[in-house]
């Protein structure tokens, strides 16, 4: 997927800035393997630091355990696998909420006594130039998680759901940078996490219930491969209520090439099918936008009608009402979409219409959110329809719920 970021103007493939904006790490986090070879670890090359002393072996060290790390393969260095037994290595689940448990001031309140399941991917929160992929046990990594993405994205769904939310070695920006040099192998890994998650939570949490999947960018690129594994024709896709892949290069000819029997969510009470949107502000090169979806569904499935972006306005929920004015807003977070305090909601603040299959939206200068280079709105493609999602969720679970009585 590619989204216009500060290194470039793209919305697939390279999505190395649209990761929270966060401290850049440098170092390993706690648990990855070091990238040095035992037998090299007394390696001590001679250089002079500046102050003119001869033995420079610990500068040598340091040089050479980067270059090293430089061409190691994410597998090989790669943390270890999280073992979803154990409770630390859920963001959230049912008894241990965490950030998932936030209600944004102004919003519905939780639901008490939820029929339906979430289970939610975050997108990419780790930023490093080292690293592949994240260490599951990285606290900091984790709590910038949890304040950044858990509690404006997974948090919405508490209006109507239990949440599920594995801790998983998310691809780090350093992936999306290269993905032709290892870029890929790391998401490989990152989505390995996120199927046995789901696994997990499918043999030992979901007897029977019905689901939501949802996912943001990152997260959203392992859910639509968790629909296309693990969902399109099989008996769980009766169980599946609705999947918010949002923020991804997700195209029109997708439902029929990619998914057999999986449709595109067409109206606010569809069921079993699936949303998508791209945020961003008018003035935005759509063409080039449009360009980058079609060129990897034509790789995939030639040239054709169906390399068009998918779009649904989550401000009606409904293709046949593609415009929507800022009267119908239910209700935006404001602000920088950080790891700070959740400020409250923000009724009718953003007008939104779906233009060439992108979500075109006007929003407010009182939101003050922070867009990318080139207009994108990615980071905030969850915060400016919060309480549209919300309502949205619980209505689609309610429907689902009263037509399988």
């Amino acid at each position: 997927m590619t989204f216009p970021c500060p290194a470039e103007l793209t919305i697939a493939g390279a999505i190395a800035q649209a990761g929270r904006p966060r401290r850049r790490r440098q170092c390993s986090p706690a648990g990855q393997p070091s990238a040095l070879p035992r037998r090299w670890r007394g390696f001590a090359p001679r250089w002079p630091f500046a102050d003119g002393r001869k033995d420079g072996a610990m500068w040598g060290w340091m040089v050479g355990t980067l270059l090293l790390q430089a061409a190691a393969t994410p597998a090989s260095v790669a943390p270890p696998p999280p073992d979803y037994n154990r409770a630390s290595n859920w963001a959230a689940r049912p008894g241990a909420e965490g950030a998932a448990a936030t209600v944004v001031p102004g919003a519905s309140a939780a639901v008490a006594r939820p029929q339906v399941d979430v289970f939610y991917v975050n997108p990419t929160t780790y930023r490093s130039d080292t690293n592949w992929n994240q260490a599951v046990d990285d606290a900091e990594a984790n709590a910038w998680t949890d304040g950044s993405v858990v509690a404006r994205q997974a948090g919405i769904f508490n209006g109507c759901c239990r949440i599920y939310a594995p801790r998983y070695r998310q691809a780090s920006t350093r992936a999306f940078r290269a993905m032709a040099g290892g870029g890929e192998e790391a998401f490989t890994i990152a989505y390995g996490d996120v199927l046995r998650a789901f696994d997990h939570y499918l043999a030992h949490d979901n007897h029977g219930r019905p689901f939501i999947l949802v996912g943001h960018s990152q997260g959203a690129r392992h859910v639509a491969q968790l629909l296309e594994d693990r969902v399109d024709g099989r008996p769980l896709a009766r169980t599946l209520v609705a999947a918010y892949v949002i923020g991804i290069d997700l195209t029109v000819g997708e439902f029929g090439a990619r998914y057999k029997t999986l449709q595109p969510c067409l109206t606010p009470t569809q069921t079993g099918c699936v949303i998508a949107w791209n945020s961003i502000l008018p003035g935005g090169d759509l063409a080039r936008l449009g360009a980058g979806f079609a060129a990897r569904y034509v790789a995939r499935y030639g040239d054709n009608p169906g390399k068009a972006p998918f779009c649904i306005n989550p401000l009606t929920f409904d293709a046949a009402r593609p415009a929507a004015p800022a009267s119908a807003a239910k209700g935006a977070v404001p602000g920088d979409p950080d790891a700070g305090p959740v400020q409250a909601l923000v009724p009718n603040a953003a007008a939104a219409r779906c233009e060439q299959g992108f979500l075109i939206v006007e929003p407010a200068s009182t939101l003050a959110l922070k867009p990318l280079p080139g207009g994108s709105l990615h980071y905030h493609d969850f915060g400016l329809f919060y309480a549209d999602i919300r309502a949205n969720a619980l209505l689609r679970a309610a429907t689902w719920t009263k037509g399988s009585r």
